[in-house]
């Protein structure tokens, strides 16, 4: 399984403390490393077989939260199958000193979840990064691979609903997928009001 380290719960990046929230997700990403049974990123185990509870999230935050610049649900998974969990562990870091909480997500969780969740993270979330690889839905679909209909248009909806109740929204997209138009999401990032970065394929993390 390619599985060289210990699966980890908290795991740090420049300085940046990640949580790794599940392994679940809403989209099979062709490019997912995962999907070609890799499970490290820089060095970290993210392959979980038991998801970690609220207080095992916590702790992995470290005792003080505030030493790291940003606190970030993330891993090989996508943490918003688990926004119940997520919130909880967002108020107790930022109670506890963090300076800013980011969700990384494939911004389907209101599709997911059947209303719109993202009142509910209003005051506890400081940043989102919204993956969007497709500049329409059928390379979307081709690279993504999405379990539910209407995903594509789901995640915009999501992320102008999302921007209303979090300060910073930010778009991205991999360079180097087959087909992707990367000034096209540009300016869907754009036309959509928020923050755009372009990723690069392969470089995870």
């Amino acid at each position: 399984m390619h599985e060289t380290h210990a699966p980890v719960v908290g795991y740090t990046i420049r300085n940046q403390r990640y949580i790794n929230v599940t392994n679940r997700c809403t989209l099979r990403c062709a490019f997912c490393p995962k999907f070609n049974k890799v499970w490290d990123v820089k060095g970290h185990g993210l392959r979980i077989r038991d998801e970690p509870d609220v207080g095992e999230m916590i702790a992995a935050a470290g005792q003080d939260p505030g030493t790291w610049d940003e606190v970030v649900f993330c891993g090989l998974g996508e943490p918003t199958l688990r926004l119940d969990e997520v919130l909880r562990v967002a108020a107790a870091v930022r109670a506890a000193g963090a300076r800013r909480v980011r969700i990384n997500t494939d911004g389907l969780a209101n599709l997911v979840h059947g209303e719109d969740v993202t009142p509910r993270l209003a005051g506890l979330v400081d940043a989102l990064s919204v993956s969007l690889n497709g500049q329409n839905a059928a390379v979307y679909d081709r690279h993504c691979r999405p379990l539910h209909a209407g995903a594509w248009t789901a995640v915009q909806d999501f992320v102008l609903r999302a921007q209303r109740h979090v300060p910073e929204v930010t778009l991205t997209a991999i360079d180097g997928l087959p087909g992707l138009d990367i000034a096209a999401c540009e300016a869907i990032a754009r036309t959509l009001g928020v923050h755009f970065r372009r990723r690069v394929l392969d470089d995870v993390g």
